[in-house]
């Protein structure tokens, strides 16, 4: 029989986690997040950085942009060397259009572009995902602590066995993001692609954080060890597999970068 007091507990206890529930509901709802890949030209990887460093930036903050998280792929195989991954967010996918068209029309951005490329085009592709948060995902932990190490980031995407992407939510909302906190791993965001033809009933993209790339070995590692995960997994899939393919990326935060 609980006692009046661990009643109360329980009760505040409870009332806490709905507070923090709706919390991490406020801070995205509504907004819609856009990932950006960058690739440049051959050896044009630091005119890219200047150029964000120096201008972009501020220029997408003039025009409504947010800049979230700037990275570049950690190995060579996935682009280090001519690779930027970034992310932003707008208040819908009307401003975010709005905030482009002003941004290309923005003589200040024209002029910074045309000195930026006196040598040569820059960028040679760019590829654009517009996302919208999860219900458990929450703002970005910078992790910008005064002396505090540089982390190692992984971006994730999962693709869903067809039908199963409410499978695959509601397995990270009630039990994976919990395991992974509990194995040192860093939960920063989780992602749907807001548009049919880029995996919207099918993707998860979620981003992590680990204190090193062998933390985050080692964090997978007892992850995928604990016992209690195990019956997890294998209690969601009685009814067959729910994750078709993932596809890990680790990053690295460039020095703009305000998630670091």
């Amino acid at each position: 029989m609980k006692t009046p007091r661990l009643g109360f507990f329980l009760l505040l206890a409870g009332a806490l986690t709905l507070a923090a529930t709706f919390t991490r509901a406020a801070e995205t709802a509504g907004l819609v997040y856009e990932l950006r890949t960058y690739t440049t030209h051959p050896g044009k990887m630091p005119d890219l950085m200047a150029r964000f460093r120096d201008h972009t930036r501020r220029i997408f903050e003039k025009h409504g942009m947010v800049n979230i998280a700037y990275w570049t792929p950690a190995d060579a195989k996935d682009g280090a060397a001519d690779k930027l991954v970034y992310l932003l967010s707008h208040k819908s996918r009307d401003a975010a259009m709005a905030s482009w068209k002003a941004f290309s029309a923005d003589p200040e951005w024209q002029e910074v572009a045309k000195k930026s490329e006196l040598n040569g085009k820059i960028v040679a592709k760019v590829d654009r995902l517009f996302l919208s948060a999860t219900d458990y995902t929450h703002a970005m932990d910078t992790g910008n602590k005064a002396g505090g190490p540089p982390r190692v980031f992984e971006m994730r995407t999962y693709t869903a066995t067809e039908g199963k992407l409410a499978a695959v939510d509601a397995r990270f909302r009630d039990h994976t993001i919990g395991f992974f906190a509990k194995h040192g791993i860093t939960n920063l965001g989780y992602f749907h692609p807001t548009d049919a033809d880029k995996g919207a009933a099918t993707t998860l993209l979620y981003f992590l954080a680990y204190p090193s790339r062998d933390a985050a070995t080692a964090s997978w590692k007892n992850f995928r060890e604990d016992a209690a995960w195990v019956k997890v997994r294998t209690e969601s899939e009685k009814d067959g597999k729910i994750v078709a393919k993932a596809d890990p990326l680790f990053l690295t935060a460039v020095d703009f970068s305000a998630v670091k």
